[in-house]
């Protein structure tokens, strides 16, 4: 499991890497990073193997700490996670869009 800054992200993201936001649904709705799969932090267990064992995955949260957990648990299952440090807000802050509402 490694942590990644926001400008790797961006260049992942924008080579179609996947992406799984693990806050909860009404902060999601409120905005996310576009094409982010919403997998909230207490299901994530639950849907470890509906993840890519194949490729990097990016977890986002708000602000790096939710995602820095289940990336751990991720990486603990194979996946080869990468948590997004300073999260939503480092993403919005760098001046990246949001997508609004549900997935």
């Amino acid at each position: 499991m490694q942590e990644v800054e926001i400008d790797a992200f961006a260049v992942a993201h924008a080579s179609g890497a996947p992406v799984v936001d693990v806050r909860e649904p009404h902060e999601y709705r409120r905005g996310h990073v576009p094409g982010a799969q919403l997998i909230p932090l207490g299901v994530v267990p639950l849907r470890i193997r509906d993840l890519p064992k194949d490729r990097p995955v990016y977890v986002i949260c708000a602000s790096g700490h939710r995602s820095y957990a289940a990336a751990q648990g991720m990486a603990r299952a194979g996946i080869d996670a990468r948590s997004v440090r300073g999260g939503t807000r480092a993403w919005t802050k760098a001046g990246r869009p949001l997508s609004l509402g549900k997935q």
